[in-house]
């Protein structure tokens, strides 16, 4: 089946306006359509989507023979999600009492292991008559045809290898592995020749070799390292690059930094006074500036200033605190300089006052040479460790805990992926899986040249907190054949889980749509097959991380700004970057950003007519009541009418009994909603994305101009009133286009918060988190008789009192607030 294209719209195209005319944004309504051009009118917001989405894009559940799902999970196998794969693997060892070899030119020795037509060689060894090459080879069984193994080992020779002797197995007695067993100990095996014969002539032997020979799965532990023989075309160094690994990203910290005041500065040029001095901070490729001070050679800043650095803080570069002199318009030329190594850095994992410290200043000085200058800075420096480092989306974070060990929580649960297979990648592919979560990546091997990959490998995560996403992603591995770094490693698509969707101790597996959006529009590039299951391992615990801050409460009570954060993420994000590419083999770049949603932040036209049609339809519950209610009013239905008149005598009568109706209500609607919960994880709702049909978005009409002259800047009010089209230079034209992408991204997220909120309060009696909704039921049952049996007075009284009481009784966190900021919205379903 094939992805329908984009709804397109043709329209006649209109004649040019006899004359031409201004069109100014208070007179859009009046403008003339541009010639050739369609103009196609929005939806009205006032009604969200009813389509759903279509099946081509949703998931697609499966049974297949996973022995978790077959009841055969057991604690001696941490394998139970994945299907069995069967391998033939032999270990090469070693050699000795080899012959010597008459031909002269011998390059060394190898072995060659062949099955069939399928055949693995070892690296040389020049001139050793006891090799050891220590090689693990596995062939997949199911690409096993032959029924003998052979194992050969020759003398590589200048004109032509020399043939030294072989081993034969019978495939039928090659011995079956099950773990938990210990790994199979190799044995020495006696060489013969073409013919059978393990003695030359004279009576001399051909030697032995040492092997090991079995038959497993891919949990063993040689399957990793070993040779497969879907990779038998590449070489040695591009055999590293298909490897499954397991990554770590480095610890990071923020580093606070408060640049106070400096004494005795110097000017450049010594026959004029000091102009204006700026202060830089620079820690690798993160530079901050002070604001100007100028007049003084004891200037006073007092700023403080935010970085990422990573752990220990010995490692990286050094902080260098530059003082700069401004001689001229856009020209600073540095005074004095220090750098400062991580020895002289605080660590302050709590709320506590960090001593500021006086730093002697040279040109070219480290601190440790710098007590004689007479110029010195003072600064106040700190390891906050109480924050958590935010490397990834906000929406998206797979791991909340706090950068300080002695502040982080106990896990509460286990989760386990497996990465089975995929199917209808759009053409031959070489597919990799990557999966993160927390500080944990995992990478699947690259299967060459398929479009239906079987990976079949399993990986397990420590939980700390549920309101986390894992994200799974599929790349096609475009540095195999090309050298290293040659090419991009192209994207295929990408699934996000959330957790706390998932029922404990049960299997999901599913086919999850692959999908990847263009200029072009919307492409399915294929499904990916995963097994997710979470065990709970500390009920209570799990229970209880519901009722806290989402976020380390360092921040909350020391909060960052909003821009201030933006700027530390992108750099958590490329020291990430960083680090990840300097493993082998490395966790490319463009992997690592499209992992972490580095464009995130973008504005998108879409997005925000997504989050448009959000608020329509999360209003239109209240506009359902609305049109209820003036249906009862104007006895629409007399019974019902008269049901509501009854109620409400009864209610203004015994006026006790109105909060618990309405919490007995709220539990009604919970109940009610149990049998149409959720039973699949959130997938990507393309109708709620926006993405089936791309329609050009005309402004409402604007009949009047809000003027604000004293607060706008010039170049706004001259973007207000220029003509459409554009009368302005490009340059000028592009200028004021990166800043509505970066203004309306704001608004996006702002828009997109709003929304998050109300959806929250949605899910709270629709199951989408199975352990909330019977908390809050739960809660809702208490309420309701506590309330019923305590005089309305009373409860009014105690309430009253409650909200009004004194600040030093009201607790830093609410535990109704962190209930409710760990809810789950439509962010999941969003592409």
């Amino acid at each position: 089946m094939g992805v329908p294209p984009p709804k397109q719209t043709v329209g006649m195209p209109r004649a040019a306006p006899t004359s031409p005319r201004r069109a100014t944004l208070h007179a859009m309504g009046e403008s003339e359509t541009p010639p050739m051009q369609t103009v196609v009118m929005p939806r009205p917001l006032g009604s969200a989507p009813a389509q759903q989405p279509r099946p081509f894009y949703g998931l697609v559940e499966t049974r297949p023979p996973l022995p978790a799902n077959l009841g055969r999970r057991s604690t001696a196998s941490m394998y139970d999600m994945v299907e069995p794969m069967l391998y033939l693997y032999v270990t090469v060892v070693k050699a000795r009492d080899l012959p010597t070899m008459e031909i002269t030119g011998s390059l060394g020795r190898y072995v060659e292991v062949k099955v069939g037509n399928i055949k693995g060689v070892t690296k040389y060894l020049e001139k050793n008559a006891k090799p050891l090459w220590q090689q693990t080879f596995a062939f997949s069984r199911q690409h096993i045809q032959s029924s003998q193994l052979e194992i050969i080992v020759k003398d590589k020779d200048v004109l032509r290898d020399n043939y030294v002797g072989r081993v034969v197995f019978d495939m039928s007695n090659v011995p079956v592995r099950l773990l938990p067993d210990s790994p199979l100990a190799p044995l020495w095996y006696h060489l013969s020749d073409s013919h059978g014969n393990k003695l030359r002539h004279g009576g001399h032997g051909l030697g032995e070799i040492m092997l090991a020979v079995w038959l497993g799965t891919q949990t063993d532990e040689a399957f990793p390292e070993a040779w497969h023989s879907e990779a038998h075309s590449l070489s040695r160094e591009e055999l590293t690059n298909t490897r499954s690994k397991v990554y770590y990203s480095p610890k990071l910290v923020y580093l606070r930094v408060i640049v106070i005041a400096a004494q005795d500065l110097i000017a450049s040029n010594k026959g004029r006074p000091l102009a204006e001095t700026i202060a830089k901070i620079q820690m690798g490729n993160q530079i901050r500036r002070t604001r100007p001070r100028g007049g003084t050679t004891n200037p006073l800043w007092n700023e403080e200033f935010m970085f990422v650095a990573s752990e220990p803080f010995e490692d990286p570069e050094p902080l260098v605190v530059t003082v700069e002199e401004r001689v001229s318009a856009g020209r600073d030329v540095p005074i004095s300089r220090v750098t400062i190594q991580g020895l002289h850095v605080h660590r302050n994992g709590l709320a506590r006052s960090v001593p500021s410290k006086w730093f002697s200043m040279s040109p070219e000085m480290a601190v440790e040479e710098a007590a004689t200058f007479m110029s010195k800075i003072q600064l106040k420096m700190s390891l906050e460790t109480a924050y958590h480092v935010l490397d990834e989306s906000s929406h998206y974070c797979s791991d909340l805990q706090p950068a300080a060990k002695d502040l982080r929580r106990a896990p509460i649960g286990i989760l386990e992926v497996g990465v089975l297979s995929a199917r209808g990648l759009t053409g031959m592919k070489n597919p990799y899986c990557v999966a993160k979560y927390g500080d944990k990546w995992v990478r699947t091997r690259t299967l060459l040249a398929t479009a239906e990959p079987q990976w079949n490998e399993q990986y397990t995560w420590d939980v700390f907190d549920l309101t986390t996403v894992i994200t799974v992603a599929v790349f096609d591995n475009a540095n195999l054949h090309h050298g290293a770094g040659a090419y991009k490693d192209q994207r295929i698509g990408k699934v996000r889980v959330r957790l706390a969707t998932l029922e404990s101790d049960r299997v999901y597996t599913y086919y999850y749509p692959l999908i990847a959006l263009s200029p072009l529009g919307l492409k399915k590039t294929g499904e990916l097959h995963l097994a997710v299951r979470f065990t709970c391992t500390a009920w209570a615990n799990m229970q209880a991380h519901y009722f806290h801050p989402l976020f380390p409460k360092k921040h909350y009570t020391d909060p960052i700004s909003v821009l201030q954060m933006d700027y530390l993420r992108l750099q958590a994000m490329q020291l990430v970057t960083a680090q990840l590419a300097r493993a082998d083999p490395p966790l490319r770049r463009e992997v690592v950003e499209y992992m972490l949603d580095v464009d995130s932040k973008m504005f998108s036209l879409r997005r925000s007519k997504a989050n448009l049609h959000r608020i329509a339809s999360l209003f239109s519950g209240v506009a359902a009541v609305a049109k209820l209610f003036d249906g009862i009013c104007r006895w629409k239905n007399p019974l019902a009418t008269m049901l509501v008149h009854v109620m409400f005598l009864h209610l203004v009568c015994y006026p006790e009994l109105i909060l618990p109706m309405v919490f007995l209500c709220m539990i009604m609607i919970g109940a009610w909603n149990y049998p149409w919960r959720p039973l699949k994880p959130p997938y990507t709702d393309t109708v709620l994305s926006q993405v089936e049909e791309f329609d050009t978005f005309l402004p409402p009409n604007i009949d009047s101009v809000l003027w604000y002259t004293d607060q706008s800047l010039s170049d706004e009010l001259d973007e207000e009133f220029d003509t459409s089209p554009t009368s302005r230079p490009d340059d000028v034209v592009q200028m004021r286009y990166d800043r509505l992408r970066s203004t309306a991204g704001r608004v996006q997220t702002v828009i997109g918060d709003l929304v998050r909120q109300g959806e929250r309060a949605q899910s709270l009696l629709r199951w989408h988190d199975p352990r909330v909704t019977p908390i809050f039921i739960t809660l809702s049952l208490l309420a309701a008789v506590v309330l019923y049996l305590t005089p309305f007075q009373v409860v009014a009284l105690v309430m009253g009192i409650y909200f009004l009481r004194p600040p030093w009784l009201r607790s830093r966190s609410n535990l109704l607030f962190n209930l409710y900021t760990r809810l789950p919205s439509k962010d999941d379903v969003m592409l």
